[in-house]
């Protein structure tokens, strides 16, 4: 059976709008590629791309009865019956269809944001409206390193963002890491501190945190972070690899503790011990659990059934963490503070937050990173590298590349064609005919999915690289690397305004006026319940 033959029910926008007011569980899932879900989307929609969607589903949305309601019309086609199919077989129970789509969302009234993890961010610009967060322009900063002034500059984004771009003389500590580890940096009360992010919400949310946490330094955020900087004309560094000490002194650490917890407190978070959690687990209620803390500690020993999720990056990507709105969230960590700071932002946005009271480092057991669950991956015809090798030698084989487009223009097999699984139709009408095809991506694993889709689009035999791509350099066969060979769009990732080194000036002012409008955004949405403390 296909979707166009099952029948699914539907879900009015009024009905999803009262949903998010009631604070009932609900998922709004947007199953089209990033680029266009960033285009336009409801606060609360969730971006779900259909070609990922058995790799994704199980851990994003992990309680099976949850209330799943779906949309995705691209170029004429409505992808949501399709992907509502996916997930009636993966056991969802409940599952709907947007009425009329998001053009039925938009007709009734309904707020369309852009760009990408837009709850955060439009937290993050009523944050800075309502507490009035501290920053500097670049040439303010700038000055202050020129003159070789008592600053510490840290960069609260990932480690690997900071080492594409940074601020001259600026340490990488992600926003989580802030309120535990500034006063090795800055030990000396009189020392400013200054904040900087890519664009504008995690310097302000990183600032706020440090002034939320009472440290006693002089705070401000760099104002519109590294993309002010290129705009006031200024040299961003590379490659640098500058952290924060790992070793905390026991009284800094005491002290960071008290703060994260009074601002906690202040901002409703609950507390809960350890052999309590099961008491949060109902049928009626989807519970996620984070160990916030960094990749590295995760992996040396964490608690049972808690996902990675470093602080910071679930503040700012909460949407993608958490894409069940209304769900419970439940934080851990060893150290008293980043959970309580992480936390003090999820209830300040609305979510119901716990934090783990201390344990014994033994409870936290297990070890490594636990695999994704997913599905198991269809039976398909496969082969080796070898084997596609010599096809290629003889030719009228096709190679199809189902990885993202990044991964694609990093390296791919000479001649593959880029591909998004859900969009093989029309990656057919580009791509030459042939007797055979060979799917392929990084691993293999979402090759193997796609392979299914294809056998049914095609009287052509359909095998997939064993491997994938991966194996297929490993063996010593050449690959090449840029957009050789596309057969659709890359519309797989929304490129952000503010990342990379070549962006054009007015792109990145555009974002930053994007920005300073989400504020009456959210006025106008009414569904956030965002309350700043």
């Amino acid at each position: 059976m296909t979707a166009t033959t099952q029948t699914f029910p539907t879900t009015t926008s009024l009905a999803v709008r009262q949903a998010l007011l009631d604070r009932t569980e609900i998922a709004l899932i947007d199953v089209r590629e990033e680029d266009p879900f960033a285009q336009e989307h409801p606060l609360w929609a969730a971006n779900f791309p259909l070609s990922k969607i058995e790799l994704e589903a199980w851990t994003r949305i992990p309680r099976r009865d949850t209330r799943i309601v779906i949309y995705g019309e691209r170029d004429g086609e409505d992808l949501a019956p399709h992907a509502a199919l996916k997930l009636r077989e993966l056991g969802y129970t409940d599952v709907s269809l947007l009425d009329g789509g998001l053009a039925a969302w938009i007709a009734a009234g309904g707020e369309v944001f852009r760009d990408v993890n837009v709850p955060s961010k439009s937290f993050g610009e009523l944050v800075e409206a309502r507490r009035h967060t501290p920053s500097l322009s670049a040439q303010e900063v700038q000055a202050l390193i020129d003159s070789k002034a008592d600053v510490v500059i840290v960069d609260a984004r990932r480690f690997d963002e900071y080492q594409t771009m940074n601020i001259p003389t600026s340490t990488s500590v992600p926003g989580a890491e802030l309120v535990l580890r500034i006063r090795e940096l800055a030990p000396d009360p009189k020392t400013k501190v200054v904040v900087n992010c890519a664009g504008r919400t995690r310097s302000i949310i990183g600032s706020q945190s440090l002034v939320n946490a009472g440290i006693p330094n002089p705070v401000a955020a760099l104002r519109n972070g590294t993309i002010g900087w290129k705009l006031a004309g200024q040299k961003l560094s590379h490659g640098a690899s500058r952290r924060a000490p790992v070793e905390i002194d026991p009284a800094n650490r005491a002290q960071a503790r008290e703060g994260a917890r009074a601002i906690a407190s202040r901002a409703g978070v609950r507390r809960i011990a350890f052999d309590a959690l099961s008491s949060l687990d109902s049928p009626e209620r989807t519970v996620y659990r984070f160990d916030v803390r960094t990749p590295e500690e995760y992996a040396d020993g964490h608690l049972p059934g808690f996902t990675s999720a470093p602080g910071g990056q679930l503040v700012q990507e909460t949407d993608h963490q958490a894409p069940v709105r209304g769900a419970r969230i439940v934080l851990a960590d060893d150290d008293g503070v980043r959970a309580d700071m992480s936390a003090s932002w999820l209830a300040q946005m609305g979510w119901e937050v716990y934090v783990v009271e201390p344990v014994d480092d033994a409870r936290r057991s297990e070890r490594g990173v636990p695999a994704a669950q997913r599905p198991a991956a269809p039976e398909v015809a496969t082969i080796a590298p070898a084997t596609l090798a010599g096809w290629l030698r003889e030719g009228d084989v096709a190679v199809i590349d189902v990885t993202a487009s990044a991964n694609y223009v990093k390296r791919h097999i000479p001649g593959a064609w880029f591909a998004i699984r859900a969009q093989l139709k029309q990656a057919l009408q580009a791509i030459p005919p042939a007797r055979r095809y060979v799917l392929t991506c990084g691993s293999s694993l979402l090759a193997r999915f796609a392979a299914i889709d294809l056998q049914r689009l095609t009287s052509s035999e359909v095998f997939v690289l064993e491997g994938g791509t991966a194996a297929w350099a490993d063996a010593g066969y050449p690959v090449e690397q840029g957009e050789t060979n596309l057969s659709v769009p890359r519309t797989d990732r929304y490129r952000r305004p503010y990342e990379g080194t070549d962006n054009a000036a007015a792109a990145m002012q555009a974002y930053l006026d994007w920005e300073f409008g989400l504020v009456a955004q959210l006025d106008r949405d009414k569904t956030h319940f965002f309350e700043v403390v």
